[in-house]
């Protein structure tokens, strides 16, 4: 039986946003597959999460553990780092010798034949990896990193934010860049991200895992409403950025459709919007249940502008059967076709219109809602993308 160690920068749980949902389904796909699975994550202060809530969806694996972690973001330290450091900040925020030490003790005791790393900054563990360990080394991309800070950087209106990031997104990429060929396979998310790995370095061996979603074809139990809806973490600035960009431009969305109800909700959700009171739209804050806020609802909103990798909400939210309507960005990643699949709007006008069709032609839109969800359960099925997954590891040993 093969092992792996899976090493996350953070605890991937609760599973209510698409970063901790996909690196469950990694968990998942590789013990399904027949691989024994040891998690170790960072317990971060700015994602803290009691260990004992986790422990029950990762009880099937062979070993879940977790690092305390200190990462949280300093004023000055940030201000040091830009003057007196090369080096990305995020980088230096995921250096712990607590968690260095653990995975040397994991390594010896459990003597994995992979090592699989969630997150480019936690590249810098590599060294830890090598020496005395027969282990191949694996890179999953959730996403091309850098591209979500210069994405940032060019929605970002303020001069000296602008710089910040800029200057950020630089420092990321050259360590991104620098990191993808100290692996022996990366795992890119979507194609586009490898790609976008092969103009850099081509001699990468990749293989795509998307998303994956089990193949449970059923109708929705719960009646759905002709609303719309968005989910995700809050504390994730793309985010944040399309959201408020939304309810910016919601006068006009409500002179175009004014039957239109908008819901949103997310973990982490910032005050300033709890206390937003706008006509029609409902701000939900953190829920307990993210299948129970979702499942009466019927339009998913993806109002983002920026970030990168693959909106796990908007596969979740296909393979049920729900009516998509998201930006060109939003959607990256998802072989979907607009018109087909689901409608494209880059433009607050575009929504507005987009909206208000799909509420003059439910028939039409329930129709491209379950060509998408045929979709997802063709290209998007757990057990056919980690059985051709087992195969690639297989042949490097």
């Amino acid at each position: 039986m093969q092992r792996i160690l899976i090493l996350t920068n953070r605890v991937p749980y609760p599973l209510k946003d698409g970063g901790n949902m996909a690196m469950k389904a990694m968990v998942d796909g590789y013990h399904s597959n027949g691989y024994e699975v040891y998690l170790l994550s960072m317990n971060t202060t700015r994602h803290y999460i009691d260990k004992k809530e986790a422990e029950k969806a990762y009880s099937h694996i062979y070993a879940f553990e977790v690092v305390h972690v200190d990462n949280e973001l300093h004023v000055m330290s940030t201000i040091n780092n830009f003057l007196f450091s090369k080096e990305a900040n995020h980088v230096m925020r995921f250096r712990s010798t607590d968690f260095k030490q653990k995975l040397h003790a994991v390594l010896k005791s459990f003597e994995p034949d992979f090592v699989q790393i969630e997150s480019i900054y936690l590249s810098t563990y590599l060294n830890s990896i090598g020496p005395g360990s027969r282990a191949k080394t694996i890179l999953r991309l959730h996403n091309i990193e850098y591209q979500v800070w210069e994405r940032l950087a060019n929605e970002t209106k303020q001069p000296l934010k602008k710089y910040y990031l800029n200057n950020l997104a630089k420092r990321i990429k050259k360590f991104e860049e620098s990191a993808w060929s100290k692996y022996d396979i990366l795992l890119p998310i979507t194609n586009e991200d490898e790609e976008k790995v092969k103009q850099v370095l081509s001699t990468a061996r990749s293989y795509v895992v998307p998303f994956t979603i089990k193949s449970t074809n059923s109708s929705p139990v719960t009646e759905e409403k002709w609303v719309g809806y968005h989910i995700g973490a809050m504390d994730w600035l793309p985010n944040v950025e399309g959201i408020n960009w939304f309810l910016d431009g919601w006068r006009e969305i409500s002179k175009t459709a004014p039957d239109f109800k908008f819901y949103y909700a997310g973990r982490n959700m910032p005050e300033s919007f709890k206390e937003k009171q706008i006509n029609g739209v409902m701000c939900e804050g953190e829920v307990e249940d993210a299948q129970a806020f979702i499942s009466d609802k019927k339009i998913l909103i993806v109002p983002i502008r920026s970030g990168g990798g693959i909106r796990v909400k908007i596969l979740e939210a296909m393979s049920q059967g729900k009516v998509v309507i998201s930006t060109q960005i939003g959607i990256q990643g998802i072989d979907a076709e607009p018109g087909k699949h689901y409608l494209v709007a880059n433009t607050i006008k575009e929504f507005s219109i987009q909206i208000q069709w799909v509420l003059d032609n439910k028939s039409q839109a329930e129709g491209i809602s379950q060509k998408a969800k045929e979709l997802i359960y063709t290209k998007y099925d757990s057990k056919s993308v980690y059985k051709g997954l087992s195969h690639q590891l297989a042949a490097m040993k």
